[in-house]
């Protein structure tokens, strides 16, 4: 049996480890020492590590771990990942062998110009593109690319589980209730969340299906978000992309 667990790293970072009691491979391990406390603890074998982009909270302890253990990294093509030995693209497949799973590339630049997805196991592992209830600060990317590719995440089956890298929800929720302060699933999510905030557990995985019908980056089109954004922001243009660009021109401003 498959579990993907979240280590916590730095001040709201999540590094997730699939595992499934005797191998491991982990998603963007920004930090070395807590993923190497948890395999020790569990004695569990690290297999693979998964890069998502090249920002050193998620890429920062590469290096440490493949002193210790000899294992493919995998890495976007586009970016300068450490110790990477499998430079991916869109459409790519791996396959952990020893997990018995495959998963499949999608690329999402914005955040950065060569971020990817990794897709599979009923789950995608996004970094810091598609956020809970947000998305991700265009750092390198355009307003235009980062739109296109939170569509794509989007198009992924509804029950897919969506694993991010940081503890971003709560805060992002008060912005989305400022964009659709009427919106029936945002309330009862925003309850949900400091739930489980308040009970000191992440509020991560969420769903694509979730995700749509909660966060503000994935509804555009909505009326609601449509005239909310152009009172906001004081803009004339309607398309989806003027709203989004101007949504998260907003949200920086937050």
């Amino acid at each position: 049996m498959l579990n993907i667990i979240p280590i916590p790293a730095f001040n709201d970072n999540y590094i997730w480890m699939l595992h499934d009691k005797q191998y491991a491979a982990v998603v963007d391990p920004g930090d070395a020492a807590p993923v190497l406390a948890y395999l020790n603890l569990h004695k569990l074998k690290l297999t693979a590590i998964l890069c998502t982009h090249h920002h050193n909270d998620h890429v920062g302890g590469v290096k440490k771990l493949t002193e210790l253990y000899n294992v493919p990294v995998y890495g976007p093509q586009l970016e300068n990942i450490p110790c990477a030995n499998h430079k991916l693209g869109g459409g790519d497949v791996i396959e952990i062998p020893e997990l018995e799973i495959k998963m499949s590339v999608i690329d999402i630049p914005g955040h950065t110009l060569g971020h990817i997805a990794y897709f599979g196991a009923n789950s995608v592992f996004c970094g810091d593109t598609l956020f809970g209830c947000g998305c991700g600060r265009l750092f390198e990317g355009t307003a235009a690319q980062l739109f296109h590719s939170l569509q794509q995440l989007a198009n992924l089956p509804d029950e897919t589980k969506v694993y991010c890298g940081h503890e971003y929800t709560e805060a992002n929720i008060r912005f989305a209730l400022v964009c659709e302060p009427d919106n029936a699933s945002l309330k009862q999510r925003q309850a949900d969340v400091q739930a489980l905030r308040a009970a000191g557990r992440p509020t991560l995985p969420s769903t694509i299906a979730l995700e749509k019908a909660t966060n503000p980056f994935l509804r555009c089109a909505e009326p609601t978000v449509i005239a909310t954004t152009l009172r906001m922001a004081q803009i004339k243009e309607s398309d989806d992309i003027s709203i989004f660009t101007a949504l998260r021109t907003l949200k920086n401003n937050f």
